[in-house]
């Protein structure tokens, strides 16, 4: 009897051992990334001479609105950057990653005029990112509103995230980092390493997920994220996808969905910099949300766009995401809601790509993060 017991203690140790080998590749995927074919596109360079550009938006009119980091909104229009810079901004602390940042149109501007942006600004403990929404009349913002300020602000110059995003319903989202404290993504009264939803006027949504805890923030939709800098819509199912930047490795792509915990620092696929010690419990606990994929080594992912135009039918559904570290476009082609290919375009001839956009015209846009920055064209060749 107790020669059996011993072999059967030894077969659930090997077991667990086995399981603990098996269990990373459960729930998240990671693929080996492949030199993309661009035979069939040529990267055209629309505008040059912009400072750390962050974001673009189109307007109806075929101007485009561009931000910079240090705090400028810029115009471009028929390929040229206007030299003044819109008026109207409100204050805006440009300091570290944190300055003028995100920008995007309101669903019915062309009956409301609203645009939307994020930035970073000085509040109670310090800097924090804000939202505000204003119109545009030529070069002048009018109308400036405040729809939301991170409650809890700190002295550190990073991981702001700020990305927005409308869903089909008008909700927005707003993706904050966690200003590099990771303890802050698992607070649920702290806006910090989480994704916000609000209605577009500011209010809070009645059906948001931790309305009625006294211990909440009531406009937190998600959290335990890090650093979220691209998120985008699915063109077919509505879902929200957003990519948050890991330590050491561990950049992740995740469906953002309500009241969910998406593990950081808990659990993450990336390590210790410089030292590669683990981070929380593992890559796995009950409770925490897996990613869709991830990344290892990291590619430090920004801007995100599911391309649905007609241009390139060889890339309609794909996920184009920018890597600030390895400056490339990484191109996603998905099955069934599934990564299952990963390949990557223009190594090493932009530099650090900070966005990428579907424009109105069925063609790809990228913003080259660099003290001279560039807005990018991809066209089909020939």
């Amino acid at each position: 009897m107790f020669l059996l017991g011993k072999s059967l203690l030894f077969r659930i140790v090997v077991c667990l051992l086995l399981l603990q080998i098996v269990l990373p590749a459960v729930g998240a995927q990671r693929l080996e990334p492949v030199d993309g074919d661009e035979s069939g596109f040529r990267a055209v360079t629309i505008s040059e001479g912009l400072e750390h550009p962050w974001s673009v938006a189109f307007l109806p009119d075929g101007r485009m609105l561009v931000t910079e980091r240090p705090g400028r909104l810029r115009v471009i229009k028929d390929g040229k950057l206007d030299p003044r810079p819109v008026a109207g901004l409100p204050e805006i602390t440009a300091s570290g990653q944190g300055g003028l940042l995100d920008i995007v149109l309101h669903p019915d501007y062309q009956q409301n005029g609203w645009l939307y942006f994020s930035y970073v600004a000085f509040g109670t403990g310090g800097m924090g990112t804000r939202v505000a929404r204003a119109r545009l009349d030529g070069m002048q913002l009018h109308d400036l509103e405040l729809l939301f300020q991170q409650n809890i602000g700190s002295m550190s110059g990073r991981h702001f995230g700020s990305r927005l995003l409308f869903d089909r319903e008008g909700f927005l989202y707003i993706t904050v980092g966690e200003r590099g404290d990771q303890r802050r993504a698992q607070r649920l009264n702290d806006h910090a390493g989480s994704v916000i939803r609000l209605h577009d006027d500011g209010r809070i949504p009645q059906d948001n997920p931790f309305l009625s805890r006294a211990d909440a923030a009531p406009e937190i939709f998600s959290y335990g994220h890090r650093n979220p800098q691209g998120i985008a819509l699915h063109p077919q199912t509505g879902e929200v996808w957003l990519h948050e930047h890991g330590p050491q490795g561990g950049d992740e792509l995740n469906i953002v969905r309500s009241g969910q915990n998406y593990g950081w620092p808990v659990i993450t696929y990336g390590v210790e910099y410089g030292i590669g010690t683990q981070i929380g419990e593992g890559t796995h606990k009950a409770g925490m949300v897996q990613p869709i994929y991830y990344w290892v080594p990291s590619i430090a992912p920004s801007g995100m766009s599911f391309y649905d135009g007609e241009r390139f039918p060889q890339w309609r559904g794909n996920i184009f995401i920018g890597s600030l570290k390895f400056g490339l476009l990484t191109r996603l082609v998905l099955h069934d809601g599934e990564v299952v290919k990963e390949e990557r375009l223009l190594r090493g001839r932009l530099g650090r790509i900070r966005d990428v956009r579907t424009g109105p015209d069925g063609l790809l846009y990228l913003l080259t993060d660099a003290s001279n920055g560039r807005l990018v064209r991809l066209e089909p060749e020939g």
